[in-house]
């Protein structure tokens, strides 16, 4: 197999990939630094190198992996002159080596049908690729990870995954860059910074394409910039997210409790208990009935002696049961926006004018959240909050539930949930004028 030099940074990735101590690898930032392309150079190689092994390389969607990386994949074989060495089935998503070698190709999107990966089923592979790892939810490298162990014994090898990726808030961000620029990164973990200036091979034409492109993309794609907002659509930054959960100097005041009710073909129920704008208690309730989920906010309303003109359900779907029962307030997401100070605010509805209030509330770190095992689901879920149709005139507005449930992969209950808590802080605003009319 003709060999491909490598850049600097490709052999540094190959020596955390054959040590012994190091199990995740991830390869991260500009674009054009030949990530993808040396994923799949290793995927080969091993495939060569291990007769009988089987790896994987996956991705967010399998459509989006067919016209990327797999084309990265055959390209590179091209290069190395080994394209009559193995199979292709696209029916089957496999790549068959002559050596009894395989490759399989995964959509690891977080389907809210299968939350728990079970897709993967009892799937074994000897390690893994995944490529634009920042598209899929932790969980899912998780669970990948857990699934190598194919012959490990037999090749004496360690379990290797390696992810490449542009840079990205999230878990990416949070359990790779920032503990390796502080300085406490796990010994398991490497995380390895990729520059366009790399890649010595890349034509020029590329920088300067790339130097063209809207300045969040640019300091992305061509710097290699994670800590440059990536979306100036997003009603929250990832770094005042985080700090709601060490706000500890936020002052108690009035108690509050805000419910998101499981709507059909949803299976949890979220509850917030509220003192001030400190989150003391949530509570979760799976696949209830609206008896239960009234009996529960109720038991804890009377233990906080908080009447029911404090409480606040979705009652959008389902949830209308709960505040039919409690005759607590409702909450109606696609209603009309409240009046603040007697004046109607330019908000498409009261969900959006309610989440464009937490977002203040959380830049101007106005907000504490004691639960410390909520500060991964939560981030993520409003880092998926994006103002509708950014670049236009007209009525600010929250991209939809169901946007948000195909980025993310499910529902943002416990954000909803959270933002509901604005509705207090609205209402409280209003003209006594507005009841006449």
């Amino acid at each position: 197999m003709e060999k491909l030099k490598l850049t600097k940074k490709q052999g540094l990735a190959y020596k955390y990939l054959t040590d012994k101590d190091t199990v995740e690898i991830l390869y991260g930032g500009a674009a054009g630094g030949g990530k993808s392309f040396f994923g799949v150079l290793w995927i080969i190689h091993n495939c060569f190198t291990y007769k009988g092994s089987r790896w994987l390389i996956g991705r967010a969607k399998l459509d989006a992996l067919k016209k990327t990386t797999l084309n990265s994949f055959f390209d590179v074989a091209t290069l190395l002159g080994v394209t009559n060495e193995f199979r292709y089935n696209a029916n089957e998503k496999t790549i068959t080596f002559n050596n009894g070698s395989q490759v399989i190709l995964k959509d690891l999107f977080h389907y809210p049908s299968d939350p728990n990966f079970d897709s993967l089923g009892s799937l074994e592979i000897t390690g893994a690729f995944i490529d634009e790892c920042n598209q899929v939810v932790e969980k899912a490298k998780n669970v990948v990870m857990s699934r190598i162990r194919y012959k490990l014994t037999d090749f004496d090898l360690t379990p290797k995954l390696f992810m490449t990726c542009n840079p990205a808030k999230g878990w990416v961000y949070e359990s790779f860059f920032k503990p390796d620029r502080e300085g406490r990164l796990p010994e398991h973990r490497k995380f390895i910074q990729a520059l366009l200036t790399d890649n010595k091979h890349l034509h020029k034409s590329y920088a300067e394409s790339l130097s063209k492109l809207d300045e969040a993309s640019k300091q992305r794609l061509l710097y290699g910039n994670w800590d440059y907002s990536d979306d100036l659509a997003k009603l929250f930054a990832y770094e005042d997210i985080l700090d709601v959960f060490t706000n500890d100097f936020v002052e108690g005041g009035e108690r509050y409790i805000t419910c998101d009710v499981a709507r059909y073909g949803k299976d949890k129920t979220i509850i917030a208990l509220w003192n001030g704008w400190r989150l003391e208690k949530t509570i979760t309730l799976d696949s209830s009935g609206v008896d239960v989920t009234a009996s529960t906010v109720r038991k804890l309303a009377t233990e906080n002696r908080i009447p029911m003109s404090k409480v606040i359900a979705d009652e959008d779907g389902v949830g209308g049961g709960v505040v039919d029962i409690l005759r607590c307030k409702g909450f109606v997401n696609n209603s009309s926006p409240l009046k603040v100070d007697g004046v109607k605010e330019n908000f498409a509805n009261l969900k959006s004018q309610c989440y464009f209030k937490l977002s203040d509330k959380v830049r101007d770190r106005e907000i504490f959240i004691k639960d410390q095992t909520l500060k991964r689901e939560l981030s993520e879920e409003l880092d998926m909050i994006r103002q509708k149709d950014f670049d236009k005139d007209g009525k600010k507005a929250v991209e939809g539930k169901e946007n948000v449930k195909i980025l993310l992969g499910r529902s943002p209950d416990i954000a909803d949930t959270i933002m509901m808590r604005a509705y207090f802080d609205l209402v409280g605003t209003k003209s006594w004028l507005d009841d006449l009319y």
